[in-house]
């Protein structure tokens, strides 16, 4: 099993077949507009603008479940996300990454890359999970590693 099994819903609510990204290196993110770390949303971009045209993708998906800090509908994260931070990687769906009511995908993301101290749950927003090519997830980053930090483990993945 791997990222391309699953299917999810986009910012704009249709459904996408992560089998679309095929072949790319992908940084999955949980993100929200009211968060401290909400600045990292212009190295997500900076990093998405720098490596797109060699295969790479930012995925973000808006969750309220750290403190309220994504109250908003999806119509009005696209805006602020856009308005804000210019963001043009691809944005879904706000959705539960922790709980019973996890996405699956988010289920799935915890089952192969683990956090620290044997605890799998997200410890909050900007968690970044890095996929390689073949859609394997190779490794899982806390909310504070900032963007540019991750830079030299997406190049690696891109040469291969």
């Amino acid at each position: 099993m791997s990222i391309y099994d699953f299917s999810v819903k986009s910012i704009d609510e249709k459904s996408v077949s992560l089998s679309k990204y095929k072949g790319q290196v992908l940084l999955i993110v949980n993100v929200a507009s009211k968060c401290g770390f909400t600045p990292q949303y212009e190295g997500l971009e900076s990093l998405y603008e720098k490596y797109k045209d060699d295969g790479f993708m930012v995925l973000g998906f808006p969750s309220n479940q750290f403190l309220s800090q994504e109250p908003a509908s999806n119509k009005e994260i696209k805006f602020f996300c856009q308005g804000t931070y210019d963001v043009k990687f691809d944005m879904f769906a706000k959705i539960d990454v922790n709980g019973e009511d996890a996405d699956p995908l988010y289920k799935f993301l915890k089952e192969q890359q683990g956090g620290a101290l044997w605890i799998d749950a997200i410890k909050w927003n900007f968690t970044k999970f890095l996929v390689d090519r073949e859609g394997n997830v190779v490794e899982r980053y806390g909310p504070s590693t900032k963007p540019r930090e991750i830079e030299v483990d997406i190049e690696k993945l891109l040469a291969q």
